[in-house]
């Protein structure tokens, strides 16, 4: 990462019209999909967070998340992660987490949560390996059609990411800690997923490894297990490892 690419608070108006055109940069949304600049605004007004990636007075990349409760527990509900295509694989997305983490236990929170979609191997690997992320929930086709072409038309299927940031087990991904969590199930992602998304003639092997995966990881929560890591081999496949739900600050939660 070039030492000039900081972390700080979006604040101005021009700052957040940048994270709204940052958005259809990374997914290509048409506009009843992309959040508008106000939503940004109430972000940072009630409680949330909207941090960017600046390039000089640049913004590159950002992360932005809402105030959420839920069974007693109050949350942060990180909605949004962008970073420009020239400026990945360098660990910026990483640097965007931790800097959400630093301000969310500044401010008192135990708790941040997102989802992702369980076909993408390298989001699955920041957030359930680097970051020690456990997942243990399901939603099918979470946010319904989506305009982005990244999608390639399936479902929006998404996992919660719950990311118990003073935990053990997160403690212990951050600093580079072997996991000792029982894995009991394992889930393969090809590497030739992103290929089967955007090509047609092969798009029903994506529907169909979307719809096994979804039954496998729905099947295993109901039994009480929980995503407790995630792996990629020498040829980029990705590898959901499953086991007993790790103790979250304490207690199952």
């Amino acid at each position: 990462m070039r030492p000039e690419i900081r972390i700080a608070p979006v604040e101005t108006l021009v700052q957040f019209d940048r994270c709204v055109d940052l958005q259809i940069a990374v997914w290509g949304y048409s506009d009843g999909d992309v959040i508008p600049r106000r939503v940004f605004l109430l972000a940072q007004r009630i409680g949330g967070q909207v941090l960017g990636a600046f390039d000089g007075d640049t913004v590159v990349g950002f992360a932005m998340a809402l105030p959420g409760y839920r069974n007693g527990q109050p949350y942060l509900h990180s909605h949004m992660l962008a970073v420009l295509p020239e400026y990945r694989d360098a660990g910026l997305g990483r640097r965007l987490k931790l800097a959400q983490r630093g301000d969310a236990l500044a401010r008192g929170f135990e708790l941040m949560e997102w989802t992702f979609d369980p076909l993408e191997i390298k989001n699955a690997y920041l957030n359930l390996h680097r970051l020690g992320a456990i997942a243990r929930r399901y939603h099918p086709d979470f946010y319904g059609p989506s305009s982005s072409p990244l999608q390639g038309g399936l479902p929006t299927d998404r996992l919660y990411a719950e990311w118990w940031m003073r935990s053990p087990h997160v403690l212990g991904r951050l600093e580079g800690e072997v996991s000792a969590d029982e894995v009991t199930t394992r889930i393969q992602v090809p590497a030739a997923i992103s290929q089967w998304k955007q090509d047609e003639s092969r798009r029903m092997l994506a529907v169909d490894l979307q719809t096994s995966n979804r039954n496998a990881l729905q099947t295993a929560f109901a039994q009480g297990l929980a995503v407790v890591d995630y792996e990629r081999d020498v040829e980029g496949n990705g590898f959901f490892l499953l086991g007993p739900e790790p103790m979250a600050n304490g207690s199952s939660s």
